[in-house]
């Protein structure tokens, strides 16, 4: 296979050597940015995130990313302590330090906080969360549509960890991602309990068919501001839009496929587990969801 690429693949930038990074109410800088050992996020991978991106002095969908992340913390009794305001002012005194202005993005992480011992219980985590804000120089960078492969790992139940947290708790995400490089692949396609496509290993993902385009229920996977903006755009303007069950034969004789996510917005797809998917010059849905989506940020 060919030099590989991810979603997140970005022009190598020269000033992320020299961020200042936000933990816990101070800018500090990258080579210093760093939480205890006793952290209950690198302990346990207890606490929630959000990615934003900034285009043109705006942080897209702000207000949206900032009620998922409290939201989020809500659901897992985490007690943020800041108000919303306060949390965008410091993503805002972290874009402005580092003289961002677009073409960048960040990612906001809350943990419960230091632990006073290296257990699980919430209740020994007791002086408050950890808040750090990394925002990087990131103009992404993909050289060719993103090649997927099937993995037996699947987003499950939320009886059991719900796929609609975004919290740290990755180690599923990244076995699948694993696998998927593994079988030569870029990353990963999984499905749901059900055996229906669900989503990628980090991203929402869609098919078109026909002139109409597909999604998973959503019941599955984590419920991206993305996902729902493309949602949006295709029944603003006509597009046929279904969330619905579908199998790999359904996405294998797809015309087009693409993913979705706050870093690369729409990425297209080349090949599902070795089957091409459509044509690199000819895919009309996803560019005009693309031209359509960006209309929404600029």
């Amino acid at each position: 296979m060919d030099t590989h690429v991810s979603t997140h693949t970005s022009v190598t930038d020269d000033r992320n050597e020299s961020l200042l990074i936000y933990v816990n109410g101070k800018l500090v800088p990258k080579a210093n940015a760093v939480v205890s050992v006793y952290d209950s996020g690198f302990m346990l991978g207890d606490g929630v995130w959000e990615g934003l991106r900034l285009y043109d002095g705006t942080w897209a969908f702000l207000d949206e990313h900032i009620d998922r992340l409290f939201g989020a913390s809500k659901a897992i009794d985490l007690d943020i302590g800041l108000t919303k305001n306060e949390l965008v002012s410091a993503l805002l005194e972290t874009q402005s330090a580092n003289k961002m202005q677009t073409d960048a993005h960040a990612r906001v992480m809350v943990t419960r906080g230091p632990k006073t011992r290296p257990f699980q219980h919430p209740s020994l985590s007791e002086n408050g969360s950890t808040i750090v804000i990394i925002a990087e120089h990131s103009k992404p960078k993909i050289a060719r549509p993103i090649n997927l492969a099937t993995v037996p790992h699947i987003r499950g139940l939320p009886m059991t960890q719900d796929p609609k947290l975004n919290s740290h708790s990755k180690l599923n995400c990244i076995l699948a991602c694993i696998a998927a490089e593994k079988a030569g692949a870029d990353e990963a396609l999984m499905l749901d309990v059900h055996g229906f496509v669900n989503t990628t290993n980090a991203c929402n993902f869609f098919i078109v068919r026909n002139g109409e385009v597909w999604t998973s229920t959503g019941d599955y996977c984590m419920n991206g501001i993305t996902r729902q903006k493309v949602i949006d755009v295709c029944r603003a303007n006509d597009i046929p839009i279904f969330e619905r069950n579908y199998s790999l034969v359904d996405t294998y004789t797809a015309d087009e496929a693409f993913l979705t996510g706050t870093f690369g917005a729409q990425t297209p797809v080349g090949q599902i587990d070795g089957r091409q998917i459509g044509t690199a010059e000819h895919r009309p849905i996803t560019d005009k969801i693309r031209t359509l989506y960006k209309s929404l940020i600029t």
